[in-house]
């Protein structure tokens, strides 16, 4: 038996896969205080004698947003303990003359100098002092702090004076050096990288730790990159989990689009706190330049654009009469105002009163909703803009939707591809109640709902490959063999029976950022110059390039699961009821994905265990034998 464990804001969802073939899912309120606990109670439930538990956590990313992380201290090269707040030049908002500087990860009075020279060539220019290290030593024992963030000079280059630092300050907390985390030029993401891993490290290990000991199965972590690691290597190393339960989703919507036969697919998950898109396909596109609340995250990440909204996102009007839907959102307590315990207007509550969710209908019924209160805070917003209930509530949807196709556009047109040449697979407990409206603003004709969809990310984690990601900084090296080598031995030693492959980092000579290309020695510049042409639209085959980095990827396949569909054979019980849609009320048909037994015509709901799909007037919905629910217009 294998269990996929999705830890969300709002809920957390388990996907048990039998030997047999069979596929079961349930839901847990998520528990923000004790998320490790809801983990556990729901592996008690499944009661397996033996099993493999594969896990996504959004452990390590809430304690990044909420500033929640461990006390830490920062140690650089003396003369550059500002690095974290400096950072680059870049503004966000370029107009602002005084805009607002960002919370800081680590405080000035943190940041500590270790007075040692490495050169860009890996050359010791002055040794490390042994009595300045003995000082740093008390410095940070004074400070009291729990974990240590160590980034020297071009330590990707020549790693001893790091490794020096490292072994003096072992046993003051959780210690971390860019050698092991980011080990890549480019101070600032290095830093900022190291300094994430140490900020999360003390939570996430006290967190997995705690998971080890109260699991009677052995426990596997998604990584941000797609693939899997050890609970002992993520407690090494939690920056790499930063956005571990959207890649478990978006494998396991690249498998379904596969399966209904579609080698590449925009990704739509909307879950309660917040909306995860990407543009993926089976070779799956992976990017370093991540940016999670302004801090760089330079570790392999598969390439996801996130917006703050969800099913939760709450509803508001501002000071200027403008309806403003998120980013601030609900989460799991208080939750909505028809789960019975919030008082604010939420995307969700909206879908209540415009019809699309019923009081029984959420995680099976055992989540049940209280009409009235979603009514009353709706009402609330409605009485501040002038307008009846349902027009409100039309209008939440409205914007939570604007907001969201402009996610889609940043993964699609603004990277180069046309979002009408994909089908969009949507998922979350959300996805499926936007996805047609947003798809039919994109020009997109084909929507994908997998069977799942509201554990989506859960049964991904199944699917994904145990992976390796292994980096060097390699500016200006001449002969990259060696260094290649040196990789591909790690990799070896890490994951013996894992397929690896090169990727190297190009830019033209004199640029400033890189893309990613594979490897294949001196064709590897013709990959890069076609790349450059896709993404910026231009490219210059008479340039000489250069190496930033290389890279070596090692993957070891999951084992494959059965996905056909098993349609149940009981009796299906189907209805119609009215529902709002496009500004009137509507009848609808509604019922399970069981009930679908041909090609349909909406209006309708199709509502899951874990999701409820709306397919609006002028399109068609059908099943595919993988339990797919295919939309298409007419």
């Amino acid at each position: 038996m294998r269990i996929g464990v999705d830890s969300g804001g709002t809920f957390t969802d388990f996907v048990v896969a039998y030997d047999d073939g069979r596929l079961e899912s349930f839901k847990l309120r998520s528990n923000p205080a004790d998320p490790a606990g809801v983990i556990l109670d729901g592996i008690a439930r499944i009661a397996a004698k033996s099993a493999e538990v594969v896990h996504g956590s959004t452990v390590a990313t809430n304690a990044l947003l909420e500033r929640k992380g461990a006390r830490t201290a920062f140690v650089a090269t003396a003369g550059f303990e500002d690095l974290l707040a400096i950072g680059r030049q870049n503004r966000p908002e370029l107009y602002n003359l005084t805009p607002p500087r960002p919370r800081p990860l680590v405080p000035a009075e943190l940041c500590f100098g270790v007075n040692e020279r490495m050169l860009f060539d890996g050359t010791a220019h002055r040794g490390v002092d042994p009595a300045s290290l003995l000082e740093l030593r008390k410095s940070i024992e004074r400070a009291g702090v729990d974990a240590i963030a160590i980034c020297l000079l071009h330590s990707y280059r020549n790693a001893t004076h790091e490794r020096a630092v490292l072994e003096a300050l072992n046993g003051l907390g959780y210690v971390c050096a860019s050698c092991d985390i980011s080990p890549e030029f480019r101070e600032y993401e290095r830093a900022g990288t190291t300094a994430i891993n140490a900020y999360v490290g003390p939570l996430m290990d006290r967190y997995l730790g705690a998971l080890e000991h109260g699991s009677p199965h052995p426990v596997a972590i998604m990584q941000s990159n797609g693939g899997l690691l050890t609970a002992a290597e993520a407690r090494r190393q939690p920056v790499r989990t930063i956005l571990s339960g959207p890649a478990g989703g978006i494998v396991g919507a690249v498998e379904m689009a596969r399966l209904a036969g579609f080698a590449q697919a925009l990704t739509f998950d909307m879950g309660g706190t917040s909306t995860d898109v990407a543009l993926a396909s089976t070779e799956q596109r992976l990017t370093t330049e991540a940016r999670i609340d302004g801090m760089p995250v330079r570790v392999p990440m598969l390439d996801i654009h996130t917006v703050g909204a969800g099913g939760g996102s709450i509803a508001r009007v501002d000071a200027g009469a403008s309806l403003i839907v998120g980013p601030e959102s609900a989460g799991a307590s208080p939750g909505p105002a028809c789960y019975g315990t919030g008082m604010e207007a939420t995307v969700t509550d909206a879908h209540v009163v415009l019809g699309r969710i019923a009081p029984d209908q959420l995680a099976g019924g055992q989540l049940r909703i209280d009409p009235g209160r979603a009514q009353d805070a709706v009402a609330r917003i409605a009485r501040q803009l002038g307008l009846d209930v349902t027009a409100a509530a039309a209008a939440v949807i409205r914007i939570a939707n604007s907001n969201m196709e402009r996610a889609i556009r940043v993964v699609s047109v603004e990277r180069g591809e046309d979002p009408r040449e994909f089908p969009l697979v949507a998922f979350g407990g959300c996805g499926g109640l936007h996805a047609c409206e947003i798809a039919a603003e994109l020009g997109i004709r084909t929507v994908i709902v997998p069977r799942m969809a509201g554990a989506l990310s859960a049964l991904g984690m199944l699917l994904a490959d145990r992976a390796r990601e292994y980096s060097l900084g390699a500016l200006g090296v001449a002969d990259l063999e060696p260094l290649f080598a040196e990789l591909g031995r790690k990799a070896s030693r890490d994951l013996p029976e894992g397929r690896q492959a090169r990727f190297a980092d190009l830019r033209y000579a004199g640029q400033s950022y890189e893309l990613t290309v594979p490897w294949n020695g001196h064709r590897t510049a013709s990959g890069f110059h076609h790349l450059h042409r896709k993404v910026y639209g231009f490219c210059d085959e008479s340039r000489a390039t250069e190496t930033v980095a290389i890279r070596v990827r090692a993957a070891a396949p999951a084992r494959r699961l059965d996905l056909r569909y098993r349609r149940h054979r009981g009796d299906v019980s189907a209805a119609e009821r009215k529902i709002w849609i496009e500004g009137r009320p509507r009848r609808a048909f509604t019922g399970p994905r069981e009930a679908v037994s041909s090609r349909m015509k909406g209006p309708a709901l199709i509502a899951d265990y874990g999701s409820t799909t709306l397919v609006p007037p002028d399109w068609t919905a059908e099943i595919d034998s993988f339990g797919n629910l295919l939309i298409g217009q007419t």
